[in-house]
């Protein structure tokens, strides 16, 4: 889940240096392999705190998957649901924000001057974004309110049938992005 995550945060900031930044193109593929390496490190550090005494991992909701025991009231295990909320859902969807955000602009930018083929090409990232972002925030956000209700407010308050929902969604996410890349790029359906 959280490598799903970063790589979403990854690829927009990926697809926002691209179009809007001045850089060289490169015929190899380092750049895309320190990306995707990246998020997997990234995610290995903020997964293998639990497995080491920095809180740790238990059966979720109705037993069908194992997560971060969210409902421990240690405060090694308070610290860590904080960070990991931070740095695996707060700062993901800030990122993408902002990149997403700089894109329409620099989208909205060339619209100005290429009146016509701009502007339908504006309307169409501006869907796909704000689909994307959607669809991320619709997939993540309820297990972030689930995980913060479980780990904060009053024991029982989150039974294992409301945890149920949140969890298949935030599962969901990796299904829903590439869904979204293919309908929704021209590219990809062409190469399809």
């Amino acid at each position: 889940g959280i490598v799903s995550l970063i790589s979403l945060a990854v690829l927009s900031y990926e697809r926002y240096s691209t179009l809007t930044l001045c850089n060289k193109r490169s015929a190899d593929y380092r750049k895309a392999l320190l990306a995707v390496g990246g998020s997997w490190i990234y995610s290995l550090v903020w997964t293998v705190p639990p497995l080491i005494g920095w809180s740790s991992y238990g059966v979720e909701g109705a037993g069908t998957s194992c997560s971060v025991r969210w409902s421990s009231e240690s405060a090694e295990s308070t610290s860590y649901i904080i960070c990991l909320f931070i740095f695996c859902l707060v700062i993901p969807v800030m990122v993408m924000m902002y990149c997403y955000g700089r894109l329409l602009y620099a989208v909205k930018q060339v619209g100005k001057i290429h009146k016509n083929a701009a502007r339908k090409r504006e309307y169409h990232v501006l869907f796909m974004v704000i689909t994307t972002v959607i669809c991320y925030l619709v997939c993540w956000i309820p297990y972030g309110v689930i995980a913060l209700l479980a780990t904060f407010g009053k024991p029982g308050v989150v039974t294992p049938v409301a945890s149920i929902i949140p969890s298949i969604l935030a599962k969901s996410s990796t299904v829903c992005n590439p869904i979204i890349y293919i309908l929704m790029n021209k590219q990809v359906r062409q190469i399809l």
